[in-house]
C-alpha cells in the first residue's frame, strides 16, 4: 500500500492505530483527528506491511440449552463462558471491563498515575457504584467506523488519559464520527461525560473529589468557552444541570458535614470557600476563586473544636471536597428551623371510594407512619377531607376519638379550630392512627360527585400539601371545566390544552411558596383531571406531580404501584423552606431557569421543600471574555432539614476554559445537553404551538451539526458524503428524536392532554439517570442473555447488554425487556415454545398467555429466578421513587398495547414520524442547506 502521507492534503498526517488497524488522519494545526481521509472522505482498511493481524482464540464448545421454534432439547455451541443457562443464540464471550485510568483533575504531581489509587465513594472520573458500567465488546455486528469498537474504547481512554496536567502529552485530540455509517450505541450512554482537564495548581489538594460528582451537578460543556462568541459559533448551549439532593444509597459514601459552624465567605460575592481558591500570606488570607477578592481566613478554622487544640487545614472538608454541607449558625436563620409539617388533603368523593383511592391511601400512610422523618419528635401532621365540602377532623392527645368539624360553605372557608387540626405526630399518635383507620368507612356510603379542592387547599396551614385528587375541582375557587376537545388534538390549538386553565392556581401557588408550603399532587382521575393545570401547583413550590390514570385499587398492580411510590414519597427526607443560589467566576452569569420553584428575585430561587432526585436546568451566559485559566461554577442551597437542622448544602465544580473550538466539541456532554433541551422544548410549549417546539428542537441539533461541519471538517461549508459529529456527541441525535417521539412533545393526535402534561412534568424535572431512559428506553433479549446475566455479580443482579431500538431484533421465539424508568414491556413472540412460557409464566403453551398489566411469578426454576431479578433490579436501579408497572405484550396481542410497546423502540419509522435512519437523513439534507432552521429555543 503507499503511504497514505503522500496522497494527504496540506496540513494533514497520518498515524497507524494497531489497535484499530487502520489509519487516524490528524490535522496538525488543529490536533483535531478523524478516520475518513480528509480528501475522499474513505476509510483505508489496509495494513502497512509491518502489520499482523491479532492472533484468534480457539473457541471451546460447551452445552447450551435454548428456547427456539419446535426445538426445547440442549445443543451445542457458545463459548467457553456460555454456560448451560442461555435461551436461544449464543451468548457472547464476557467483556473486559479493564482499561487505562481516567485523568482525575488536581494531581498535578509528576507521578500522578502511579500515584493515585481508587477512591471509594463519589467520584467524577468514573460510574457510581451500582450505576453501569461500560461494557467493552464489539458494536452489534455493525462497521466499527470511529466506533467504540474492543480497541476503540482503550485508545479513547488513553486519550483522555493523556489529556491531563503533566508536561510531555500527546497533542489534543478530537474524534470524528459520520453518523450514516456509525449506528448509535445504546452503551455510549453509560459512560461517564467527558473528563474535566484542569490546569496545573488549579485544586489546593489532589483528592479526587474536589470536583463535584456529575450526579450531582453536570455541565453542558466540560471546557468553557472563553468568550460569548465561541460559545456562538459552537451552537451548543451552555448550561447546567443540578441535582442537589440526590439520594445516597448502600455503598455510596453520604455528603460530608462541617459541624463547627466556621464557615468561611468571599466578603465581596459571598462565595463558599472550596477546592480551588489560593491561600496567600502565609495562609492568614484566602483568595476568591470567583472574584480575585481577598479575604480573611477564620481564627477557628484551623482550631478543632472537638479535641480542643489546633487543627489539621487540610483535613477540612470544604477544602477537598466539590460537595459539603454546613451547619448553619444563628445568623442564618431569620426564625427557629420550622418542623417538618405535613398536610394530607384526601379527596372523598363518590369516584375517590370506589375506585379503593382512599382505602390504599389512608392505608400506606398508616404502615409508614414510622418512617415518616421525626427523629427530633416535632413533626406534625392534619388530616383534610373534601367533596363538595371540606372536612376538618380535631384531635388531641387526651383521646384516641376524633371530632370532625364540616364546612359546607366552601366560598367562605376558615379554620374553626386551628389549634387542634395540626397535631404533633407523636403525642397524638392514637388518634392519627384511630382516624386513618376509619376514614374510608366514614365516607364509604358517600354518593357525591364533586371536588372542592381549591377550598380545601387554601387552608393556611403551613408545610408540604400532599393533595389526593381523584376527579376534576368543580366547586368553590379555581372550579375547573372540562376542556378537553378530540377535535384539536394535533392542531397548532393543542398547545392551549397545556396551559394553566385558571389563574387561581398559579397565585396559590405563589402564596404558598412564600408561606413556605409545598404541594405534591397526586391524581387518579378515570376521566380528563386537567394535568396541566393542577401541576401548577407543584410546579411553583417545588413539589412533584404523580399520575395514575384509571386507578383501580382491586387491581393488585395499582395499589401495589400507588402504595409503593406514595410510601417512598412519605419516607423519603426532604430540604425545607430552602433557597437555591448559583455563583459563577466573573464574566459567567446566569441567564434563565427551568424546573419546579419560583424565582423570588434575579437569580434567588425559593423551594418551599427540595424532593430527593430533582433536577433543576440552568442556563449560563458568557459576558465578557474570561482570562482566567478556569472556571468555577458554585450552587449554594440554603435549607431546613427535616430532623430541624438549618444547613447549606454547598456544590462547586471547576472547568477549564478554552479559546479552541474542537476543545469545546470534544468536550461537550450529550446527556447533559439532552436534558437543557428538554426543560427548554416543553417551556416553549406553554408559549408556542407543539410544532413550534418540535421544529426548535430540531433546528438546534442542526445548528450544533453544521457548526461542527463548518468549522471541524475538511468539507467546511462545502457539500459533503458524510454527516459528521465528535465522537462523545453520537448519540445526541438518538436522544433528541427519542425526545420528539417522547409522549410530551409527539406529533400526534391520539394523545389525550393528561397524558401529555404529565410526559412534560417528568421531561421538566427527572434527573438525567432517569431522563435518559424516558426518552431513550433500554431494551434487551432475555430468551438468549448472556449466561451470568441475571446472577449476582460484583454489583449486584448482572444486567443483559442493551440493544439498539429497533424491531429488527425481535425474534418471533423471543422473549424481549423493554423499559423506560416509568414502564416495563415483556414482549413475548409468537412463536415462543411451550417450555419458556412454563418457565417464566406457569402456563402450559403461548395461547393461554394473556396480555396486559400483570405481577410476573416467581417460579421454581433458574430462568424464572434470573428474569424477576432482572425486573426487580430494573426497577430498583434508577433513582427515584417510581414503581413500573409491567405489561406482557404478545406479538399479536391487542394492537393498543403492541403500538404502545413498539412506540417505545424509537428508530423505527412509526406513523408520520421518522425512523432513526431516515431522521438522519434530513438532518444531512438541512445541514447541507447550511441548516434551513429558523426557530430556536435560545432566541
Amino acid at each position: 500500500m503507499a503511504d497514505p502521507n503522500q496522497q494527504l492534503p496540506p496540513g494533514w498526517t497520518a498515524e497507524w492505530e494497531p489497535d484499530n488497524q487502520r489509519y487516524l488522519f490528524v490535522e496538525t494545526a488543529t490536533g483535531r483527528a478523524q478516520w475518513e481521509h480528509p480528501s475522499t472522505g474513505a476509510v483505508p482498511e489496509s495494513a502497512p506491511p509491518t502489520s499482523s493481524p491479532p492472533p484468534t482464540q480457539p473457541t471451546p464448545t460447551t452445552k447450551r440449552r435454548q428456547y427456539a421454534a419446535g426445538q426445547t432439547q440442549a445443543y451445542y455451541g457458545g463459548t467457553e463462558a456460555s454456560l448451560s443457562s442461555g435461551y436461544g443464540a449464543v451468548a457472547a464471550q464476557p467483556p473486559n471491563l479493564s482499561g487505562g485510568q481516567l485523568f482525575t483533575p488536581g494531581l498535578a504531581s509528576e507521578n500522578q498515575f502511579a500515584q493515585q489509587q481508587p477512591q471509594a465513594g463519589p467520584s467524577y472520573y468514573g460510574p457510581q457504584q451500582g450505576e453501569p458500567e461500560y461494557i467493552n465488546a464489539p458494536g452489534y455486528g455493525q462497521p466499527s467506523v470511529a466506533g467504540y469498537g474492543a480497541g476503540a474504547i482503550g485508545q479513547l481512554t488513553d486519550q483522555f488519559g493523556q489529556m491531563g496536567v503533566n508536561g510531555g502529552q500527546k497533542p489534543f485530540q478530537i474524534f470524528t464520527t459520520n453518523l450514516l455509517t456509525s449506528p448509535p450505541d445504546p452503551r455510549d450512554l453509560e459512560l461517564p461525560p467527558p473528563p474535566i482537564r484542569l490546569p496545573p495548581g488549579s485544586c489546593l489538594t489532589n483528592s479526587p473529589l474536589a470536583n463535584a460528582h456529575y450526579s450531582y451537578q453536570r455541565s453542558t460543556l466540560n471546557a468553557i468557552p472563553n468568550s460569548g462568541s465561541i460559545v456562538s459559533k459552537s451552537k451548543i448551549p451552555l448550561g447546567l444541570i443540578i441535582t442537589p439532593y440526590r439520594s445516597v444509597r448502600e455503598g455510596e459514601d453520604p455528603v460530608p458535614v462541617v459541624t463547627d459552624t466556621v464557615i468561611a465567605r468571599c466578603r465581596r460575592c459571598r462565595t463558599y470557600i472550596n477546592p480551588y481558591v489560593q491561600f496567600i500570606d502565609g495562609g492568614n488570607r484566602w483568595r476568591c476563586c470567583m472574584c480575585g477578592m481577598s479575604n480573611e481566613v477564620p481564627q477557628l478554622f484551623d482550631w478543632d473544636q472537638t479535641r480542643n487544640q489546633p487543627g489539621d487545614r487540610w483535613a477540612r472538608a470544604e477544602l477537598s471536597h466539590g460537595i459539603v454541607e454546613f451547619v448553619a449558625p444563628t445568623e442564618y436563620m431569620v426564625r427557629p428551623p420550622q418542623p417538618a409539617v405535613y398536610i394530607f388533603l384526601v379527596d372523598v368523593s363518590h369516584s375517590a371510594i370506589q375506585s379503593g383511592m382512599v382505602a390504599t391511601a389512608t392505608r400506606t400512610i398508616l404502615e409508614n407512619l414510622d418512617r415518616l422523618p421525626n427523629e427530633d419528635q416535632r413533626t406534625k401532621v392534619a388530616i383534610i377531607a373534601y367533596d363538595t365540602s371540606v372536612f376538618f377532623f380535631s384531635m388531641s392527645a387526651e383521646s384516641a376519638d376524633c371530632t370532625m368539624l364540616v364546612m359546607s360553605d366552601v366560598d367562605d372557608v376558615f379554620l374553626p379550630k386551628p389549634n387542634d387540626l395540626l397535631v404533633n405526630l407523636s403525642e397524638c399518635r392514637a388518634a392519627v392512627e384511630s382516624l386513618l383507620g376509619r376514614l374510608n368507612e366514614m365516607f364509604a356510603d358517600n354518593h357525591t360527585i364533586g371536588s372542592a379542592l381549591g377550598p380545601g387547599a387554601t387552608s393556611p396551614i403551613g408545610g408540604k400539601l400532599v393533595v389526593l385528587s381523584s376527579s376534576l375541582p368543580s366547586v368553590g375557587a379555581g372550579a375547573l371545566k372540562n376542556r378537553e376537545d378530540p377535535k384539536i388534538l394535533g392542531t397548532p390549538k393543542e398547545s392551549s390544552l397545556l396551559q394553566t386553565a385558571s389563574p387561581f392556581f398559579k397565585s396559590f401557588a405563589i402564596e404558598c411558596s412564600r408561606a413556605q408550603v409545598s404541594v405534591d399532587m397526586f391524581l387518579f382521575s378515570a376521566a380528563y383531571q386537567d394535568v396541566a393545570t393542577l401541576a401548577c401547583l407543584p410546579h411553583y413550590t417545588s413539589g412533584q406531580t404523580y399520575f395514575y390514570p384509571a386507578f383501580n385499587a382491586a387491581r393488585s398492580e395499582d395499589a401495589v404501584k400507588f402504595a409503593h411510590e406514595f410510601g417512598e414519597v412519605l419516607a423519603m427526607p426532604i430540604m425545607l423552606e430552602a433557597v437555591m443560589r448559583v455563583r459563577a467566576t466573573r464574566g459567567v452569569r446566569t441567564s434563565s431557569f427551568h424546573g419546579n420553584f419560583f424565582v423570588r428575585s434575579t437569580d434567588l430561587l425559593a423551594m418551599p421543600s427540595v424532593p430527593q432526585d430533582t433536577s433543576y436546568a440552568i442556563e449560563l451566559q458568557i459576558e465578557e471574555t474570561i482570562t482566567a485559566p478556569f472556571i468555577v461554577l458554585q450552587t449554594a442551597v440554603l435549607h431546613t432539614t427535616c430532623y430541624g437542622e438549618r444547613r447549606i448544602r454547598v456544590i462547586t465544580s471547576a472547568f477549564p476554559t478554552t479559546s479552541n473550538l474542537s476543545e469545546v466539541f470534544a468536550s461537550a456532554d450529550q446527556v447533559a445537553i439532552a436534558t437543557l433541551l428538554a426543560n427548554k422544548a416543553v417551556e416553549r410549549t406553554i408559549t408556542h404551538k407543539l410544532e413550534d417546539s418540535r421544529d426548535a428542537v430540531h433546528g438546534k441539533l442542526v445548528e450544533i451539526l453544521q457548526a461542527y461541519k463548518t468549522s471541524m471538517t475538511a468539507a467546511g461549508a462545502g457539500a459533503s458524503a458524510q454527516l459528521a459529529i465528535s465522537e462523545n456527541m453520537r448519540m445526541l441525535p438518538v436522544l433528541v428524536l427519542g425526545l420528539l417521539k417522547n409522549v410530551g412533545l409527539r406529533q400526534s393526535a391520539q394523545i389525550p392532554p393528561d397524558l401529555r402534561a404529565y410526559a412534560q412534568a417528568l421531561l421538566t424535572s427527572l434527573p438525567s439517570q432517569l431522563l435518559v431512559p424516558y426518552i431513550h428506553p433500554t431494551f434487551s433479549s432475555l430468551h438468549n442473555m448472556p449466561p451470568e446475566a441475571g446472577t449476582v455479580g460484583e454489583h449486584g443482579i448482572v444486567m443483559p447488554p442493551p440493544l439498539p431500538l429497533t424491531s429488527e431484533r425481535l425474534e418471533r421465539h423471543g422473549l424481549f425487556l423493554i423499559e423506560d424508568g416509568q414502564t416495563l414491556f415483556l414482549w413475548v413472540g409468537r412463536d415462543a415454545v411451550p417450555q419458556l412460557i412454563i418457565d417464566v409464566f406457569d402456563l402450559p403453551n403461548y395461547e393461554t398467555l394473556r396480555g396486559g398489566k400483570t405481577t410476573l411469578p416467581l417460579l421454581d426454576n433458574p430462568f424464572s429466578q434470573r428474569v424477576n431479578a432482572v425486573i426487580q433490579k430494573t426497577r430498583e436501579m434508577r433513582r427515584g421513587v417510581y414503581h413500573p408497572h409491567l405489561y406482557v405484550v404478545k406479538e399479536d396481542g391487542e394492537p393498543p398495547l403492541r403500538l404502545w410497546a413498539l412506540s417505545a423502540l424509537i428508530q423505527d419509522r412509526a406513523d408520520v414520524l421518522p425512523s432513526y435512519q431516515q431522521f438522519i437523513g434530513q438532518l444531512k439534507d438541512k445541514v447541507r442547506q447550511n441548516g434551513g432552521a429558523r426557530i430556536s429555543l435560545f432566541d
